[in-house]
């Protein structure tokens, strides 16, 4: 007798907590409807889950958002970049602990080559009617972070390959829950035929009905729990897949629950006693501008360089969201105007690649360009602040002579700029980009090198 098998998966929530109880509530009626018409139904979540932009994460350090997948009757997640290297080593470590569902991420690993207790590479799930399916579970190869956090993490193909040899004879059915991305999974679906299903993550996509690459079904539920997917699947007397189908579904369409924005106010003022605590006592404002020079910034800059043991640095007002008031500002506070999961970086530059990037920062549209990814939880770019760079410019505002540190840029000499994170990505700065000396310094956020450089100041020896 064939057999019909649903799996619903989200992906890429990143705490955007505004469509969870509909989420919530559409994924209990769902399986309790499959129970009804004696049909099996997995649900699973692809990763990204956790952001520590919102309050409730920061508060709880994502073990809030472990409860909320437990309350959904979540079985089967794996990781992605936010879970892996924007928590702390102990409290990535620990994330789990309480988790009653199975965390399946293949490529991570302690440094001694050990595998942690919470992180299974695979897992076969055996339905109620003997049908045996295979899960593997794998994250982006962020190695330089992981490295950075005391995690190893192995090539995500090479580890596929090496998992997929041990399933392939157990099971009748091959899922891969990947945050990898799109183009992983494209080149995933075409180098391992055997798979089935592939449910992806990372770069936000959304596949409505899914992608076919040769027989490999690609589902991507894009971001924020706009959608929730659905892939069901008929398997033959064989134990193969011999019919599926993709679909998602548009959260906004579902109906409104009757306490839900209340939920939501609450969740969001729900981040637990370590965010109420006074960090520091102000005796003035730090005002903030996103489009001239502002204390706040000053600080941050300032901070950025210090913390990073830097010649110089420079980052983009648009980091800080508001300034701070006089008086007692509270760990809240601090991350209320800085929520953005962002790290210090060390660039070693010489004179002359120093000077180009400094030049490109200094482009008149970035101020008002709105930022979306990288990291960044803000709006806009904001204008560049620089600690300890100055331009000499003429009347005409050509640039004829840039100091550092109070002394003329040498072309042959060596400097260590510091900056956020986010300008190694993308196409902010091509040189920056390609650098392979680079150092990101983790686990602390600018919010912390923020509130650290804060009470340096403000609190008395």
């Amino acid at each position: 007798m064939s057999e019909i098998i649903h799996l619903y998966h989200t992906n890429d929530l990143h705490s955007h907590f505004e469509n969870w109880p509909r989420i919530d509530k559409f994924l209990k009626e769902r399986r309790q409807l499959h129970q009804e018409t004696g049909e099996e139904a997995i649900i699973l979540d692809i990763g990204d889950h956790v952001d520590r932009w919102h309050p409730y994460t920061e508060g709880t350090l994502g073990k809030g958002n472990i409860e909320l997948l437990n309350e959904a009757g979540y079985q089967y997640v794996t990781i992605g970049n936010n879970e892996g290297i924007t928590l702390p080593h102990d409290a990535l470590d620990s994330l789990y602990d309480h988790a009653r569902f199975k965390v399946l991420a293949a490529n991570i690993y302690y440094g001694d080559n050990e595998r942690p207790e919470w992180a299974l590479p695979y897992w076969i799930h055996t339905t109620a009617k003997g049908t045996k399916i295979a899960m593997i579970g794998l994250t982006a190869f962020f190695q330089k972070f992981y490295s950075a956090m005391g995690w190893e993490i192995t090539e995500p193909f090479m580890e596929l390959k090496a998992q997929l040899e041990r399933v392939k004879t157990e099971a009748g059915v091959i899922i891969i829950l990947s945050h990898l991305g799109i183009h992983d999974d494209e080149r995933m679906a075409r180098d391992f035929p055997e798979i089935d299903i592939i449910l992806g993550a990372h770069t936000h996509h959304i596949l409505h009905q899914g992608k076919l690459i040769n027989d490999t079904l690609l589902c991507g539920a894009g971001k924020y729990g706009f959608f929730v997917g659905q892939v069901e699947m008929t398997v033959n007397q064989k134990k193969k897949i011999s019919q599926k189908r993709a679909i998602l579904y548009d959260t906004n369409d579902f109906w409104e629950l009757e306490n839900e924005r209340t939920w939501i106010e609450e969740i969001y003022q729900a981040g637990g006693e370590t965010l109420k605590q006074v960090a520091v006592d102000l005796p003035m404002a730090l005002d903030n501008d996103w489009f001239k020079r502002s204390p706040l910034t000053e600080i941050l800059g300032e901070a950025l360089r210090e913390w990073s043991q830097a010649d110089c640095s420079f980052l983009n007002a648009g980091l800080l969201l508001e300034g701070l008031p006089k008086g007692p500002v509270t760990k809240g506070d601090i991350h209320r105007i800085c929520p953005h999961p962002i790290n210090p970086c060390i660039v070693e530059v010489d004179g002359n690649e120093l000077k180009e990037i400094l030049m490109q920062s200094r482009n008149e549209e970035w101020p008002h360009i709105q930022v979306k990814g990288f990291g960044f939880r803000g709006k806009i770019m904001g204008v560049m602040h620089y600690d300890q760079i100055e331009f000499n410019e003429m009347e005409n505002g050509i640039v004829k002579g840039i100091l550092i540190k109070g002394e003329k840029l040498q072309a042959d000499k060596s400097y260590k700029l510091a900056i956020p994170d986010m300008f190694t990505f993308g196409h902010f700065f091509p040189s920056i980009h390609r650098s392979n000396r680079k150092e990101y310094l983790l686990p602390e956020f600018l919010r912390d090198i923020l509130l650290w450089k804060l009470k340096k100041i403000y609190t008395n020896p």
